[in-house]
């Protein structure tokens, strides 16, 4: 048997990728840039260049990168207790629970730890509801869902995308899930069956483009499930704690799902924290062993989340993404540039759709961080902007200066 020896760390970019070359999976493709440090909006790669965020992790550190409060939570909590699993209780779960439900105006909370176990976990109660309470013939539960979704990376989510590359070579598939068109209520509805037990969507398609549904739609979609006894599942993983200027974007329409699903940013960026907000009826189906998770509402992860929470509120955060969009928005509609098709945003969920003859996101992508702003594209011909939301107003209108000279160039 040989020992291994430990060699000194790799310090450069170059060393960097090709590390991750020779020993990662290839199943991202993201831009060559190294970071090693985030304060706030701004994040520094190893050779010491800096970065204003465009992306926040996919929206999981609204917060800002690193963000102080939060950091001491989750230090003071590490040093005092980290997992108990759910065989026993902990001082944090109960007080995580009651924060939440009072802040979201929920009943229920189901803890888990990313956005994916949030939304099979919602699959599953409403299934089971669906049977015991609806009266849903064994086997037979039905869930609707819609073209263009992205909910995950797990078998049963990639099977009802409409992405062929997330879901070309994975099968066989979980059934038991109608396609419709996003944005389509009537659609929607027309879809609806006896043994329809869920409509699962998200209030913004994200992955999409920041696809806005019309005016309307969900209100409309709240009515429909509601006149057919059927469970509303909004997932909120990319939307909800103050992306889109509200705490949660449903409310932009008026409408409460029966199951809203949060994630991402409920921990700031520091731990994966997930949870499934409900009414006592749907989360009541559940008893001790049908469902759970060794980490979900660990006292670390409590303790983390409710700190998040607390600075959201706190430090104005939400209403920040409010003012702070429009202004970004406005500054990017004013870009004269032939490469535009599109700005949409709601919030700090911003979208610059690109003609397709403009080359593709890619390319502005990297002349993007060649002059300090990192953001991503998404289908090909959309960059996804969606920058912390404690950024300031000089550091958008920074943002949008950086936008104009790649886009007109």
């Amino acid at each position: 048997m040989t020992t291994a020896t430990l060699e000194a760390p790799k310090t450069t970019h170059t060393d960097y990728l090709a590390l991750e070359a020779e020993f990662g999976a290839r199943n991202y493709k993201p831009l060559d840039v190294v970071i090693t440090r985030g304060e706030g909006v701004w994040v520094w790669d190893v050779a010491g260049r800096k970065y204003l965020d465009c992306l926040s992790a996919y929206s999981a550190v609204n917060q800002g990168h690193c963000h102080p409060r939060i950091l001491q939570a989750m230090v003071e909590q590490a040093g005092r207790l980290t997992l108990t699993s759910r065989a026993f209780r902990n001082d944090q779960l109960g007080l995580f629970y009651e924060e939440l439900c009072r802040l979201t105006n929920s009943h229920s909370v189901l803890p888990m730890n990313t956005g994916v176990e949030a939304v099979e976990s919602a699959l599953k109660v409403s299934r089971k509801w669906g049977y015991e309470v609806k009266g849903v013939p064994a086997g037979q539960a039905e869930i609707i869902v819609c073209a263009d979704n992205f909910h995950g990376r797990t078998l049963s989510v990639v099977g009802f995308s409409t992405d062929p590359t997330s879901n070309t070579n994975f099968g066989p598939f979980t059934p038991g899930f109608r396609i419709v068109p996003f944005g389509d209520a009537q659609a929607l509805e027309s879809a609806i069956r006896p043994n329809t037990v869920a409509v699962l969507l998200e209030p913004i398609q994200g992955e999409a483009g920041v696809i806005i549904p019309p005016a309307g739609y969900l209100r409309a979609v709240r009515e429909a499930c509601t006149r057919n006894d059927v469970i509303l599942i909004l997932d909120e993983v990319q939307t909800g704690l103050g992306r889109t200027g509200r705490l949660l974007a449903e409310e932009h329409d008026g409408v409460e799902a029966d199951l809203t699903l949060i994630g991402k940013a409920l921990s700031g960026g520091f731990y994966p924290v997930s949870a499934v907000l409900s009414n006592k009826e749907v989360l009541g189906v559940l008893k001790p062993g049908e469902h759970g998770s060794t980490f979900g509402g660990n006292p670390l992860g409590c303790a983390v989340a409710r700190m998040a929470l607390k600075v959201l509120i706190e430090e104005g955060m939400i209403e920040n993404a409010a003012r702070q969009g429009e202004r970004m928005m406005e500054g990017l509609r004013a870009v004269n540039s032939g490469a535009i098709k599109t700005v949409r945003g709601r919030g700090l969920m911003i979208a610059v759709e690109l003609e397709p003859e403009a080359g593709g996101a890619r390319r502005y992508c990297e002349a993007l961080q060649a002059r300090g702003i990192l953001c991503k594209e998404t289908h090909d011909h959309t960059i996804r902007i969606a920058p912390p939301l404690v950024i300031t107003g000089a550091e958008a209108d920074w943002a949008v200066e950086q936008f104009q000279a790649v886009l007109s160039g």
